[in-house]
This record gives structure tokens, sequence and C-alpha cells, in this order.
């Protein structure tokens, strides 16, 4: 973390007119190993205390009432049904939400997952917290493996021990690099994961078509996934790796418009994985081995009421029959594989997760989106939209909610939902505003910001003429993101309030830096 710029940026938006002692004014005698601790307790004695109408706007605020519960709803499924569980950090880069994620005061494995290495350097204090009260952790580098990662990933692994990092393979090549960390002096052999191509095609190598029909055996095939299962194979003999399991992700499933539709991707994913593992063994007779699965759609739906039941009701469902007999025949198998959920938006939610139904409207609504970006209204151009509507400028562009749309499902192009964010019902007449419901995104009424620039956030009113919610110059609002990664990286801190204080709720109860960087 670049603590002298954060320092300097909490300097330029938050100096304030006629006072001359301003915390942070003079950011020269702030010394450059200033610790995370440090700026956390800076930020904190500059926010805390304060409401949502005396911070700069915009700023991205986070509700920790609502953090808990979905966090907690994990924890819960996955301890039920006796699934490993590894936490996806990427979407927040903060220390304090992987505490949530992992369950700060439980005795099982901290297994998380990060994208960028920084990630994993931030949380590293945190980590060896955890390794000092008897808990096992591992770290899972989910970007498959290039060569310049490979000390940084080894001076973590002397750091944090044996069995402590993951890596992701999917291409022979890689193996060169995860070598490169074993063979590094204080550094362990690397855990793998082969990173499998489930049909999202953005990485992972994809499967034979004999893994389907259970026909692979060694030697009989130069597909790209048998070369890779024998190199790493090959490379876990000359210790070199240790081939743990194998990894899926279902991207794809951000596509769903139908309740508990995930489902079925989440059932594909373990069939999947299933079936490259056994070719695995084989190869390698009695492997131990880790089946991960998971996207937030697909990994939520374990929440479904019949799966984490103990009874047999499935209410007619085939998926979750059949996920229920897949998880029930591991269990009861002699040398059963380890079955791993992986996820990371699902902790803050967002009108992408919104809109896939992965879960009911019982389970998966507006109100449990924790993250959002509060603005202010800059300008107002009456008539200017549809129908004659009103228009309002905010200062939060793509720079402060991200450009990643809510992908256009709809039987007829251009009907649903295409805009860049959703006004809360928060602050004066906007407490009416339409909140998306179970028909969303195919139908989404009231103000929302419907197109972006870079610091420009345009306001539209979807609706009657007639119904349109007046707005006011200097207004503040609050908007619910698309996608809550990439809005946050927008920030190098979060605001945190908590719903739960009735009369206080719009109170900064606590600031959570940010880790930028790669």
């Amino acid at each position: 973390m670049n603590i002298n710029y954060l320092v300097s940026s909490i300097s330029r938006q938050t100096a304030k007119p006629r006072e001359p002692h301003n915390l942070f004014e003079d950011t020269s005698k702030m010394d450059s190993r200033t610790s995370d601790a440090s700026l956390k307790e800076q930020l904190k004695s500059r926010f805390v205390g304060k409401t949502l109408d005396q911070v700069p706007t915009p700023s991205v605020i986070l509700d920790l009432a609502k953090l808990e519960t979905n966090c907690n709803g994990m924890l819960e499924a996955t301890e039920k049904l006796g699934l490993l569980w590894r936490a996806h950090i990427k979407t927040h880069k903060t220390t304090e939400l992987t505490r949530l994620q992992v369950g700060n005061d439980k005795s099982t494995p901290v297994n998380i997952v990060v994208s960028t290495i920084i990630e994993a350097e931030n949380i590293l204090p945190l980590l060896k917290e955890y390794q000092s009260k008897g808990r096992k952790v591992n770290v899972l580098f989910s970007f498959p493996l290039f060569p310049s990662a490979a000390s940084r990933l080894a001076d973590l692994s002397a750091q944090l021990g044996p069995d402590s990092i993951s890596l992701m393979i999917d291409h022979p090549d890689q193996l060169v690099s995860a070598a490169t960390i074993a063979h590094t002096t204080g550094a362990y052999p690397p855990l793998v994961f082969i990173k499998i191509d489930g049909g999202y095609h953005r990485a992972g190598v994809q499967p034979s078509p004999s893994f389907a029909t259970g026909e692979s055996t060694q030697g009989d095939s130069s597909h790209p996934s048998e070369v890779l299962i024998d190199a790493v194979l090959e490379a876990e003999k000359q210790n070199k790796c240790v081939l743990h399991g194998v990894y899926i992700h279902a991207g794809h499933s951000y596509g769903t418009r139908t309740d508990w539709a995930a489902l079925g991707y989440l059932a594909q994913e373990f069939q999947i994985c299933l079936d490259f593992a056994e070719a695995i063994r084989k190869r390698s007779p009695g492997h131990k081995l880790v089946l991960s699965v998971g996207a937030t759609p697909t990994a939520t739906t374990i929440q479904h009421p019949s799966i984490i039941s103990s009874g047999d009701n499935n209410n007619g469902d085939s998926s979750v029959q059949k996920l229920k007999e897949f998880i029930t025949a591991q269990s009861k198998t002699e040398n059963p594989f380890s079955l791993e959920v992986h996820a990371g938006v699902y902790s803050t939610l967002d009108l992408q997760q919104l809109a896939t139904h992965a879960r009911d409207s019982s389970l998966l609504k507006a109100d449990d989106i924790a993250i959002s970006v509060l603005a202010e209204i800059a300008s107002l151009y009456p008539s200017r939209g549809k129908n004659s509507t009103t228009e309002a400028l905010i200062n939060a562009g793509c720079l402060a909610l991200g450009r990643e749309p809510v992908t256009d499902k709809g039987s007829i192009p251009g009907v649903d939902y295409s805009g860049w964010g959703f006004l809360m019902p928060w602050g004066g007449d906007l407490t009416s505003n339409p909140t998306p419901g179970p028909d969303f995104p195919r139908v989404h009424p009231g103000w929302q910001v419907g197109k972006v620039s870079q610091e420009h956030g345009i306001l539209v009113w979807d609706g009657k003429p007639e119904d349109e919610i007046p707005l006011q110059y200097g207004q503040r609002v609050r908007i619910w993101p698309n996608h809550s990664c990439i809005a946050g990286a927008c920030f190098d801190w979060y605001l945190i309030v908590d719903s739960r204080s009735k009369g206080r709720e719009n109170e900064v109860v606590d600031v959570w830096p940010r880790w930028r960087g790669w």
C-alpha cells in the first residue's frame, strides 16, 4: 500500500476552510513507514462520528449489518453441508471484511483466494495471527502463474510455512515458475490447483471429452488437459509442487435470470471437476484431491432451504436432488474427494448478482446489497430526459461506479435494465424510489444512472413522467453499483455504517483502508 499517497489523498479530500489545524495538513511530517494501523486510526479520527451528510463525495459506503448477514450465510451453509470454504477477498481488499468472510472466532482452516499478490502480502499479518491461534491457513493466487510472480509468492511461502501457498495452473510451461518457488531458500513446494475451463472461456484448460466417458488412461491422448495432468504429476514426483486439486469458476452463471437456475451450473461444476479428478486418479490411484467450485451465483445456491435441511424434501427440483446425492455420495466413498466452495462478491452483493436470481427473493433482494456509492446532485436538466422527464448530473461517473454492465439477457434487446447504477431508496423523497424487485432486471422503474463519463453521471427517470420523484440541487444520493469489485476499486477506503443502529443508520462507525496495486 502506498501510504504517502493515501495520506496525501486524505488531505486533499478532507481539507476544510478556516481550520488551520487540519489533521493531515502537513503530510511532509508523515513517516514513509506509517503502518496500516496508523493510517486506519487517522482515517477514523477524521470520519468516525460524522454522518453521510458530512463526508466528502463521492465516497463508497459499506453497511456492516448486511456484510455480516451475507458472510454468515455462507459460513453456516458450508458448515451444515460439511463443505470446505474458500473466501475470495478481491472484491473488497480489506483485512476487516476478510475477518468476516472466514469467521474471525472460528477454529476452521482459513482458506482464501486472491487475484493480485498485493492482496496476499497485505493479508499476511492476519494469516499469521490465525496461525498463532492454531488455524491452518492457505492462500490461493487465482491468476494462472506468470514468471514475475514467483519470487513474491516464494517469500510468502517462506513466511507462512508448508502448504500455505496454492497456485493456479492451466498450462505445463507454468510449472517452471512453480519450481522456482519450490527451489527458493526457505520456501516450500507450492500446492497446485489445475484450473478447468467449464465453458466461461476466460482461463483454464478445457477437459478432454474422454473424461466425461471415463475412457481416459495415461498416455492415450495428446489433448492439452491430459498433457497437463501428466506434467503436474511429474513435477510432483520431483518435489516441485503438490497437486492439491482442481478448480472451476462458472462465470457464465452470471447470465441466469430465474430463481435458483444457477443451481444447475453448480451441479455441472461439480460433475466436470469429478470427471477431471477421476482422470487424475487413473494416473495416480488414491491421490487426495480437492474439487473447488464456485462463483457467487453458483456458490450461494447451497443456501437453498431444501439443500441445507436434514430432510428429503426437494420441492420437485431435480437440481437440488442431484446436488444432495452428489454430496452424500462423496461422504460415503471409501476414498472421497474433498468438496470446496469458493466465492467473493457474495459478501457485498451488487446489481449483477441481483439480476442473476441465483436465490429466490427470500434470500436475495436489493436490500441485501451492502455497498453503495455516495454522490451529490450537481445540476438539474428539466424536460431533457425521455418523455420530457428530468435528468440530473451527479459527481460520480465511471471512475466512481465502474463501467461494467448488467448483461442484457432479455428476449427483446434494450428492454431490460441497462444503467450504471440504481438509486437506493434513501434520503428525503427518495425513500419512495422504487426498489428493484422480483422482476428485475426486466422491470426497473425509478431513478438510475443512465449515462456515465469519467467524473460525470447522469440520473434518468424510468417510468411515467407523472410519477417522477423530484430531485434537488445539492441533494445526496446513494447508488447501488452494477459490480461492487469494480466500484470499490475506484476508492482508497470504505466508510462503514451500520443499519442496525436505529436513528444512527447514517453515522460512520469505522473506516476500512483498501489495498491498491498488483
